[in-house]
């Protein structure tokens, strides 16, 4: 006897819906499983082979092997190992940059889309300014100039990634202030703090993880592009993007030095912007529905 779908009144039966739910795209899956990993990497250092910051200059550009799985650099540091010990600077401060981005945005976009007004026109024309400005070039002069280092630089760009995530919120948030639901809320008397945080900030929650995953894309990719230019972490730090910029010159000696820290910046940004395009498909589509 097979275990078919239970088909009551027409409908489908709730195992199947959840089924359906959970199904995921192959790209998506792939995508959550290069998260998982490079979130081991960050709670999980030492799963390291070797020291990630043992020199060892007898061992300079050697090949992958089963000692050194990667190979080494130009210092005989084991690459396999600076890429684990760099998941923290790579992954963790992108994830900062994400979550403080999508917070202030989230706070703001509520604030403007509900008040309207003077409220709602001082943030839009601090959003425009912030929007015409490019950030990494922003990024890179203040950073440059101040040498604040890494801190800086998650801070610097923690406040260029509000514009757009403003944008996309406050639209969310106008098409739901004037709603029947809303305006029922508002006749009964409820405070306008409690209306801001069970019914709006809950009615666009999803539109707000989806713009927290591809902040993090973003984020990976500017934060990497500073450490690059040698203006992130400290000089010598096992960090994906320093380590692109030391080792380029060695592809001819072990191409693993630079393809490494390469592959490993690509992977979680695209599994980011994957899994954030993913999730606003998912939530245009439960709107339509709506």
């Amino acid at each position: 006897m097979t275990n078919t779908p239970v088909l009551t009144g027409g409908r489908v039966s709730p195992r199947r819906r959840l089924a359906g739910r959970l199904k995921l795209p192959v790209t998506v899956g792939i995508s959550l499983v290069f998260m998982a990993l490079a979130v081991i990497c960050v709670i999980a250092p030492f799963v390291a082979p070797h020291d990630p910051a043992f020199i060892d200059p007898a061992k300079s550009f050697q090949g992958p092997s089963l000692d050194h799985l990667l190979g080494t650099d130009q210092l005989g540091r084991d690459i396999a190992s600076r890429i684990i010990a760099g998941a923290r600077t790579a992954v963790l401060a992108p994830l900062a940059i994400a979550a403080g981005a999508v917070l202030i945005s989230t706070v703001l976009a509520v604030l403007a889309g509900y008040a309207g007004g003077r409220v709602d026109a001082v943030i839009g024309r601090v959003n425009d300014v912030l929007y015409s400005i490019p950030s990494l070039t922003v990024a890179i002069v203040i950073v440059g100039v101040v040498g604040g280092g890494f801190a800086l630089s998650i801070a610097v760009l923690t406040v260029f990634g509000l514009p757009s995530n403003i944008r996309l919120l406050r639209a969310a948030v106008l098409e739901r202030v004037n709603l029947p639901y809303i305006e029922a809320a508002k006749m009964s008397g409820v405070s306008t703090p409690r209306i801001l945080l069970t019914q709006l900030v809950p009615a666009i929650s999803p539109l707000i993880v989806t713009s927290f995953f591809l902040q993090v894309t973003f984020a990976i990719v500017e934060l990497s592009s500073l450490s690059f230019l040698g203006l992130g972490v400290a000089p010598g730090s096992p960090d994906w993007g320093l380590m692109l910029a030391e080792n380029r010159s060695a592809l001819s000696s072990n191409v693993w030095a630079a393809a490494g820290p390469g592959l490993s910046l690509v992977a979680p940004a695209v599994s980011a912007n994957l899994i954030g395009d993913w999730l606003y498909t998912k939530y245009e589509k439960a709107g339509r529905s709506r």
